[in-house]
């Protein structure tokens, strides 16, 4: 027999209770104020959409018509909300904040980030980065579960790394492959060298890294390398486990492959092992094709790699 506790719904449940404990959504008023956590989220919202209409913060926040048209009276009566029909469909009331509604908000979200900011000033930044992954984690699996899609206002942005980045890549494979695939400290050791090659001795007219975050966190890397005048080599392509789903490592082997052309490279050349199938795939769509299949025992297991290549010209 399956215990509630037990059951996947009874850990959401009791996650979701530890958490607005956490962040006081149960207080009679959120951060300390005269406000609900309904009226907080409707202040957010008209302060970074000015114009929005009732009938959008219902879709948006998925509100009863009723009970929205009810939360807004007291928030026009309190002086926080003006409201105005523009001419060309009077039927709808565009909704933006007042002085003091502005005045009000900001106060409130100064507050906000007080408290999340003490919240995580207990952490250290390795618990902080693990933390933001695993919501980044829920949100992109909720996202996707109801269509949407993903981390909400989550923007991609791929960027050379900066300071810490370099041993954060090499962190993560080995954190990763170890947690999804059990490999040792070699494969690690063997990342490492790759980094350190690329910092310490690299064109930066052939070579390049990239980092591609995602709403402001990294969320995967890429590194293309020269390894002749004609063949530059793709290596370690990573994407954290909460950010899949976003084409993220197709967008990182596109950006790999626009500027090995641009360098002038008439080939990338790439190697994999033939468990990774997600990364597969991906150079597959691109375009690369398989030449080489070769068994070897590496990283504390025996493996199949492959080598895959792509002409430019």
């Amino acid at each position: 027999m399956t215990t509630t506790a037990s059951h996947p719904a009874g850990a959401v449940r009791r996650f979701s209770r530890f958490y607005t404990r956490q962040i006081g959504l149960m207080d009679e008023g959120l951060l300390d104020s005269p406000f609900s956590l309904t009226e907080v989220r409707l202040l957010y919202e008209i302060a970074h959409h000015p114009g929005i209409t009732a009938t959008e913060l219902r879709e948006v926040l998925a509100l009863d018509a009723g009970y929205l048209s009810r939360i807004l009276r007291g928030l026009r009566r309190r002086a926080l909300l003006a409201a105005r029909a523009p001419a060309a469909d009077r039927r709808q009331r565009q909704l933006t904040l007042t002085e003091s509604g502005r005045r009000t908000f900001d106060a409130l979200d100064a507050r906000s980030n007080t408290q999340v900011r003490a919240m995580l000033a207990r952490l250290t930044r390795t618990e902080r980065r693990d933390l933001v992954a695993a919501m980044g984690g829920i949100e992109a699996l909720l996202g996707r579960a109801q269509g949407g899609g993903g981390a909400e206002g989550a923007r991609l942005v791929l960027r050379a790394p900066r300071p810490g980045e370099l041993g954060w890549v090499v962190q993560r494979h080995g954190e990763l492959y170890a947690g999804e695939y059990g490999w040792d400290a070699e494969f690690e050791g063997l990342v490492a060298g790759i980094v350190s090659r690329y910092a310490a001795e690299r064109d930066v007219r052939l070579e390049r890294c990239w980092i591609a975050e995602l709403g402001g966190e990294p969320a995967g890397s890429v590194f293309l390398e020269k390894e002749s005048p004609e063949v530059a080599r793709l290596r370690l392509l990573l994407v954290e486990p909460w950010a899949r789903g976003h084409g993220i490592g197709t967008r990182l082997v596109d950006e790999c492959l626009r500027f090995a052309r641009e360098a002038g490279y008439g080939k990338v050349a790439l190697w994999t092992n033939d468990l990774l199938h997600a990364a597969r795939r991906i150079y597959q769509r691109a375009g690369f094709r398989l030449v080489e299949r070769e068994p070897h025992h590496s990283f504390g297991h025996d493996l199949v790699g492959q080598t895959w290549e792509l002409d430019l010209e």
